[in-house]
């Protein structure tokens, strides 16, 4: 038999039972489906991790107060960092471009007969080029208005919202914080929630010195950020933070910091090895249904070789080989598999942009996750189909021709 005829005559055999081949490909069909969906869940979650690094800035490391313990047992508020670590570390440490104080308290804001309860940081005015933020709407403060202790305040970007106004109109209006009215000048370009942190767009930014002389009253910061000059310094320039820290809190040689630095990179690294993790899961369970979907073809492979016992040992007696019996079915499998993979990638493709579009998920459909799962049918197609085809191709054609 020649090639083209093997094939027309396999393709007729899947023509002939139409219905029973499309729930033969129906496993297939759902478990490349189900790939396809997952892996795009998987990529997009990583890839929603990896903006979220670059909008908090990759180079930035963050000072935190430490603990002191007694007994066994943290004592809170017990250490401190304050504006004397902000000036040493600006004027000592080395690697760093940019050293941002930050005191910050969750306080009652109120606008008109509205009251809502955020993040209120007192800043300095580089605190937006450092945390990779722009002004979308008016200004930021400068470090004159700073200085001179004026009641200016910058919006995150959700905070209009929660006042129920348009964020442009805002701009000018008074708000009042702890009691005190403070004029908004500007309003922050959005950020987005960062995991399970707090949302960077439901905070008020207020001039440092009006924070430290007007507002919260201690010289106690919440936290000093510095960005690093790039990122094949940021080593160094955590050994060299340490050094200036260790030196102005006077710890002895070989005695525990009493605060603690944070890269960004590192935080958001676990919950992105975390979605990883989930991602490989949802894609191994998703590859079961390609197993299924194999197991379903060999077991209908196998029944048509039954059923077709007789056309078998009539076409050995016409001549056809074993090698041509073992190809015809061959490609009787591929044919299943193919098809069912490549609507597959169809429905798979559909459902990751459904779930992107109705639950607001982060998806990224992976042309190499698309090959991956058409090459993976594929090879279902031969290696369960390969069994029934030995099977048939070593029928006894005399044997055959006598099956009823």
């Amino acid at each position: 038999m020649l090639l083209g005829e093997i094939i027309q005559v396999a393709l007729q055999a899947i023509r002939a039972n139409k219905l029973r081949s499309l729930l033969t490909t129906l496993g297939i069909i759902i478990g490349v489906g189900a790939v396809i969906t997952m892996i795009a869940l998987g990529s997009g979650a990583q890839k929603s991790v990896q903006d979220r690094i670059q909008a908090l800035g990759p180079t930035l490391l963050t000072i935190f107060p430490g603990q002191n313990f007694r007994g066994g047992i943290a004592i809170m508020g017990a250490i401190s960092i304050t504006m004397d670590d902000d000036t040493a570390l600006a004027q000592r440490a080395r690697y760093i471009d940019a050293v941002v104080p930050e005191l910050s308290r969750n306080v009652q804001v109120k606008k008109a007969n509205q009251n809502i309860n955020v993040s209120v940081v007192g800043t300095t005015s580089n605190y937006v080029p450092v945390h990779s933020y722009t002004i979308t709407y008016g200004r930021m403060y400068t470090p004159g208005e700073d200085d001179a202790r004026q009641r200016y305040a910058v919006l995150g970007s959700a905070i209009p919202d929660m006042f129920n106004t348009n964020p442009a109109a805002i701009i000018g209006q008074d708000i009042q914080i702890r009691g005190i009215t403070f004029q908004v000048i500007g309003v922050l370009s959005q950020k987005g929630a960062q995991g399970s942190f707090n949302n960077p767009d439901e905070q008020i930014l207020i001039p440092l010195q009006t924070a430290r002389y007007r507002m919260f009253g201690p010289d106690r910061l919440r936290s000093i950020t510095v960005r690093v000059v790039d990122l094949d310094h940021m080593n160094l320039a955590m050994i060299e933070i340490e050094r200036v820290m260790r030196r102005m809190h006077h710890i002895r040689p070989g005695g525990d910091n009493d605060f603690q630095i944070r890269n960004q990179t590192d935080i958001l690294a676990t919950f992105q090895q975390t979605t990883q993790t989930f991602g490989a899961l949802l894609a191994g369970i998703a590859a079961v249904s390609l197993l299924v979907g194999g197991i379903g073809i060999m077991n209908i492979m196998l029944v048509s070789v039954t059923e077709r016992t007789r056309e078998i040992g009539v076409r050995k007696a016409l001549g056809a080989t074993r090698n041509n019996i073992l190809f015809q079915f061959l490609v009787e499998a591929l044919v299943l598999c193919l098809t069912g993979g490549m609507m597959g990638v169809v429905f798979g493709s559909l459902g990751a942009i459904v779930l992107s579009k109705m639950f607001h998920w982060n998806t990224l459909i992976s042309p190499l996750a698309i090959l991956l799962a058409f090459f993976f049918s594929a090879m279902v197609g031969l290696f369960f189909g390969i069994w029934p085809a030995q099977r048939a191709a070593q029928l006894d054609p005399i044997q055959a021709l006598r099956y009823e």
